[in-house]
Formats: C-alpha cells, sequence, structure tokens
C-alpha cells in the first residue's frame, strides 16, 4: 500500500471539498451554491483523488483491514487539506464574509443532537454514494456529470451533514473544541454507515 500517495491525494481531496465550501459560502443562492460546490467532488472524481465520504462506500470490499488503515489515512489527509485552504484564505481579504458564514453553519452543527448530526450523516453519505457510484458505472458521459451535481445539490439542500465539508467550516470558524471532534467524528460515523449501506443494498438489487 503507498501510504505517501494515500495522504497526499487524500490532503488534494480535502482541499478540494474545500473549494466547493469556499465557493458555498461566497453565494447568497442556497441552489447556486450547492450547485458550485459539486466542483469539489467533480475534482476528487476526475482527479482520483482520496475522499473519505466516497471511499468508506467501499471499505468492506476487496483487503478490509488494509482498507481500515487506509480510510483512517484519507479521514486525516482530508482534514489536512481542508486546514492548508483555510490558512490561505485567512489571509486574503474575503476571509471575514466567509467566516461569519462560517460562524453561523457551525453554530448550527453545535446546537443540534448528537442523533440528529449521526442521521443526517448517513442521509449524506446515500447522495455521495449515488454520485460516486454513478460516476465510476454510468456508460453516458453526460450522466457522469450530472450525477455528481445532482447529488452535491441533493445533500446540500437537504442540510445533510458531510464530514469533510464540516472540517472545511469548522476551520474556517476556528471553531476547535472537544465537543467539535466529537460532533466531526459522530458526523463521520454517520457518513460511514449511510455510504456502506447504500453500497449493500444497491448490490442486493
Amino acid at each position: 500500500m503507498d501510504y505517501k500517495k494515500t495522504i497526499l491525494t487524500s490532503i488534494l481531496a480535502g482541499f478540494s471539498i474545500g473549494l466547493g465550501g469556499m465557493i458555498f459560502l461566497s453565494v447568497d443562492n442556497k441552489i447556486v451554491g450547492s450547485a458550485l460546490f459539486s466542483i469539489g467532488l467533480f475534482l476528487v472524481l476526475t482527479m482520483n483523488f482520496s475522499l473519505f465520504t466516497g471511499k468508506v462506500c467501499y471499505v468492506l470490499e476487496g483487503k478490509v483491514k488494509n482498507n481500515l488503515i487506509n480510510i483512517v489515512l484519507i479521514w486525516c489527509g482530508n482534514f489536512i487539506g481542508s486546514f492548508i485552504l483555510t490558512f490561505i484564505i485567512k489571509n486574503t481579504r474575503v476571509y471575514g464574509g466567509l467566516y461569519e458564514k462560517a460562524v453561523g453553519l457551525c453554530q448550527i452543527k453545535n446546537q443540534d443532537s448528537y442523533l440528529s448530526l449521526f442521521m443526517l450523516g448517513i442521509i449524506c453519505n446515500i447522495f455521495i454514494f449515488i454520485g460516486v457510484d454513478e460516476y465510476k458505472k454510468n456508460e453516458h458521459v453526460l450522466g457522469k456529470y450530472v450525477a455528481i451535481i445532482l447529488s452535491v445539490m441533493g445533500f446540500i439542500l437537504v442540510g445533510s451533514e458531510h464530514c469533510v465539508a464540516d472540517m472545511f467550516y469548522y476551520n474556517m470558524a476556528g471553531n476547535y473544541s472537544k465537543d467539535m471532534f466529537i460532533r466531526l467524528l459522530i458526523i463521520t460515523i454517520g457518513n460511514a454507515v449511510g455510504g456502506i449501506a447504500a453500497n449493500h443494498f444497491v448490490k442486493k438489487c
């Protein structure tokens, strides 16, 4: 297993999702923002980066032990990637406006119950699985990219929780605490359950 490649591609994935989050925070229209956020997943899939929410859907396939080690590295790399982008943004003139919006999003998450965050994490990764799996298997080129856009719009517009996007928002807000990491972990577990379950049931059909 090439751990260096895993770390590098996971950092790039976290950075890419952060770019999507940056665009989302930059526009006032939620529908437009959710559509443009899809640039993040587009980059991940077309560049073959390692995104936790995409890779975790298939973690029980093949060599499970290696996959589990890999998925932990990917999660950490995604966090680093989002942190790097946040550091860059904090040194620009656009940070102030984005910071305020990120704080607002984080307040919603911090006031939510753990159960709600878990369930919203499950819902989110059902959408992500649809986008990732359709990109892999859809024979029509247009269908691949429509799936990316619609799946991302879907998880955002319903208000579900994506752990890597949330890494970016928490980093932007500078909202670091024990409770934040607990909430992020709960969302992560929800994402894992949703992605694995979606993959399992699709295979059963």
